[in-house]
């Protein structure tokens, strides 16, 4: 393993990555791959744990809700053997939950610790590819709010943005074009295959996920946070998300990434993959990591040995 030259002051990347369907649990993929990437970089840096938000989460009110289980069960997964997932150790980091609630009830935050806790494949599954040993990095998941308010959302990235310069990565799961009523669910329903294209995408899925890509790609700062929110009113936003829940994570993520410091800082497009037609699981960077190489490699395999059944 390649060792770190990382200073205790360098700022880490950030994350956000499109987490599709269950059968990404159960199917390697090109996203599967880069996460795979993300977690041995991460690893080689010294990152020491990760914050992560996802999509299927989400509390009532101003209450934003933190992770505090120590023994937390995995929630059943539609389409995946179980043996692929119910060993993973997940290794919560409840010691650092209250840290994460601190910094955010500092910012003025409804913070709160769940203690009943139950994990979701939007973050295990991530954690699980990230790391095929068998074990997380130690880990807090911090919920979203069902008001569904972009600027409050970044507020949130932005409290818990100094993380970057502890050890500590920041990810976001959820989706670039994810809306579950205008997929196409036949070669899922009858073949067990979300991969499967029949045809193109319809143009609104590539047009929106461009759009997506352009407001990461092209913008830094808090350029990237104004155009992060307004993609929540982008005349094709309700074509590409059926739900805001999935474009949450986002908007935290540009929260912590789009500081006045991060201005001129490059973000990345990472690896891609389309399921069940329309949905579009884009991955990116954000930001770069302190040592060599500072972009995670994007490899051009797609689905490996897809004979597994979901």
């Amino acid at each position: 393993m390649v060792q770190s030259t990382r200073t205790s002051s360098a700022t880490l990347p950030c994350f956000f990555f499109s987490h599709g369907s269950t059968a990404m649990l159960g199917e390697r993929s090109a996203p599967a791959a880069y996460w795979e990437q993300v977690g041995r970089q991460a690893l080689a840096e010294g990152v020491e744990r990760i914050v992560i938000m996802g999509a299927h989460w989400e509390s009532l009110d101003d209450q934003i809700m933190i992770s505090a289980n120590p023994k937390p069960e995995k929630q059943p997964v539609a389409w995946v053997d179980p043996a692929k997932y119910v060993d993973f150790d997940l290794n919560p980091d409840v010691e650092f939950a209250s840290t994460v609630q601190q910094m955010l009830l500092k910012a003025g935050f409804n913070a709160k610790l769940e203690p009943k806790f139950e994990q979701i494949h939007d973050t295990f599954m991530i954690l699980k590819w990230m790391f095929p040993g068998g074990k997380s990095l130690p880990h807090v998941v911090v919920g979203h709010n069902a008001r569904f308010d972009p600027h409050f959302h970044m507020r949130v990235g932005a409290a818990l943005r100094p993380l970057r310069d502890q050890k500590c990565l920041l990810i976001g799961s959820g989706g670039a074009v994810h809306n579950l009523y205008r997929n196409a669910w036949a070669q899922a329903l009858f073949y067990r295959d979300s991969y499967g294209q029949e045809r193109p995408p319809e143009p609104w899925a590539i047009d929106f996920g461009n759009a997506f890509s352009d407001v990461v790609t092209k913008n830094s700062g808090h350029a990237l946070r104004r155009g992060m929110a307004r993609l929540m009113t982008h005349p094709l936003y309700r074509d590409a998300q059926g739900t805001d829940d999935h474009f949450m994570s986002a908007l935290f993520i540009a929260g912590a990434a789009g500081d006045e410091a991060d201005a001129g800082i490059r973000n990345y497009a990472g690896a891609e993959c389309w399921e069940l037609l329309n949905m579009r699981n884009s991955q990116f960077q954000f930001g770069s990591w302190p040592s060599e190489p500072h972009v995670t490699p994007v490899y051009q395999e797609n689905r490996l040995n897809h004979t597994t059944p979901l």
